[in-house]
């Protein structure tokens, strides 16, 4: 049937700033339930850019059954990610999607309400930056719904995210806790890794806000080829950005 049915729970990424990391943080957070044997779901959100399904290496389009939509599935090692995704609806990927408020949450609801999804334990929600129309509609629609923040070190862009924490406490959402993307960079050839933006940005807002911290994840060239490529979960393991959202991932999962 159509509809939501998580076990373990709905997790929506959130930042007030673009371009910190939501889509690779969603990304790699599916690749690594999924890879412990999990059913996950992964609900696009960010319809303006809808860069996800190329990060996860889904190509195709949605079709429907008398129940609703069916998402684009993949395994994953012992599990498996399923996505919706604008992308997987429009013809022409290079061309901009125009579209004002009431448009925007009707498709989301959509997304929300007519997915036939199956059993699955964990849905991972995309998100635009900002606090706006997407947002407020995937707040009504989950009451209480689990969040984590994603920033990266500069105090300009915790400073948006401060903002979303207030979103976040104005629409009675659950945050989870923040992580700080960019934090240092990997080298490519030496492994070692150096503080190009700084570093701490991301736990002095938890620190502040009274929110826990899941860590640091450095930026990783690996990682970015195999996003690009839409081959993360062929070399999944291959990626120290990857590592350090495993050890992320296990403060989110319950047991």
């Amino acid at each position: 049937s159509s509809g939501i049915n998580a076990e373990y729970g709905i997790i929506t990424v959130l930042s007030g700033k673009g371009g910190v990391g939501k889509s690779t943080t969603v990304a790699v957070l599916a690749g690594t339930l999924a890879s412990s044997g999990l059913s996950v779901g992964v609900l696009d959100a960010d319809l303006c850019g809808p860069s996800l399904s190329r990060m996860i290496g889904l190509k195709g389009s949605i079709h429907s059954c008398e129940q609703g939509w069916l998402p684009l599935s993949a395994s994953v090692g012992k599990g498996r990610i399923s996505a919706v995704s604008l992308s997987f609806l429009v013809e022409n990927q290079d061309e901009a999607v125009i579209w004002r408020g009431p448009k925007k949450t009707a498709m989301i609801k959509q997304f929300l309400s007519d997915v036939c999804w199956g059993a699955l334990d964990y849905l991972l929600i995309d998100t635009p930056p900002g606090t706006s129309d997407e947002h407020m509609t995937i707040m009504e629609a989950i009451p209480n719904c689990s969040v984590v923040l994603v920033t990266s070190p500069q105090a300009v862009a915790a400073a948006d995210v401060l903002r979303q924490v207030t979103f976040c406490k104005k629409t009675n959402a659950n945050v989870l806790g923040i992580i700080e993307t960019m934090s240092g960079f990997v080298c490519p050839n030496c492994s070692d890794c150096g503080l190009l933006f700084g570093k701490g940005g991301g736990k002095r807002l938890a620190e502040y806000c009274n929110i826990e911290f899941l860590g640091y994840v450095p930026i990783d060239p690996n990682l970015s080829r195999l996003l690009d490529r839409g081959e993360l979960f062929k070399n999944f393991q291959s990626s120290a950005s990857i590592q350090s959202y495993t050890e992320i991932t296990k403060k989110l999962i319950k047991p």
